[in-house]
């Protein structure tokens, strides 16, 4: 099982910052998770929200803001002061992070118009398609990135919601799973509900998909994830929790 680190190693540092990303790699995650939105200028930056107020205290909306606007703002002094100074970083500072034999995790939170800065981003990286991984609650955003990168996994997010009444979990697996087989995807990465159980991940592989789940704190959700056979788990906590699991 791959331990991802949630927006880097977001319980100890700053989420979607350097710091953080460097702090997933020191505590030996597999992967980093991040997200992505264009800004004003065409540039892709990391950040969660579509604007910045919960981690810099002012309100700007990513969309319609210039990278330099942005990268004005302290992102870290929102979790402690001594990580005062951090800024959101581009995405290609992110991937230069990225040591030999780990993989970045990239979530697009925007639309499709990312995809041509991404494409730039990423062959200016240098980064072999074995490093990467795109993400997306999008399913459109996933066909259109699975088109411009057919050697990068693409996998589409997907969250579960329970019925109160029958106590069924929507949207299903075979839901989910003829979705991604039409688009051509990779997998499928689902919240760490108790709805993605053995049967999902099962179905899941006979498709010929990967099965990912986010976020999953808890040491005994994590065990039972891996005993039924997920591929990868996403964590704020990636060192912890792999002691946990040992």
């Amino acid at each position: 099982m791959e331990i991802i680190a949630h927006r880097g190693a977001s319980h100890d540092a700053p989420e979607n910052t350097l710091a953080a990303f460097r702090l997933g790699w020191q505590q030996h995650a597999d992967a980093v998770e991040l997200d992505t939105w264009l800004t004003s200028d065409g540039q892709a930056i990391v950040i969660h929200d579509g604007d910045t107020k919960r981690v810099t205290g002012v309100a700007k909306k990513i969309a319609t803001s210039t990278l330099a606007e942005l990268r004005a703002l302290d992102a870290g002094s929102w979790r402690d002061p001594r990580w005062s100074g951090e800024k959101l970083p581009t995405l290609a500072e992110a991937l230069a992070t990225i040591p030999d034999g780990k993989r970045l995790v990239i979530e697009i939170k925007c639309g499709p118009e990312i995809l041509p800065e991404l494409e730039r981003v990423i062959a200016a990286s240098g980064k072999q398609a074995t490093q990467l991984v795109i993400i997306s609650f999008s399913l459109p955003v996933c066909t259109d990135a699975k088109k411009l990168f057919p050697k990068i996994p693409v996998l589409l997010l997907s969250s579960l919601k329970q019925n109160p009444m029958t106590r069924a979990w929507t949207p299903r697996a075979e839901t989910l799973i003829a979705k991604a087989v039409a688009a051509h995807l990779d997998g499928l990465n689902i919240e760490g509900k108790p709805g993605l159980d053995a049967d999902f991940i099962r179905q899941t592989h006979a498709a010929g998909l990967k099965c990912f789940t986010w976020t999953v704190d808890k040491p005994d959700v994590a065990k039972r994830l891996r005993d039924a056979g997920i591929d990868g788990l996403t964590t704020n906590r990636p060192g912890w929790l792999r002691e946990q699991l040992r």
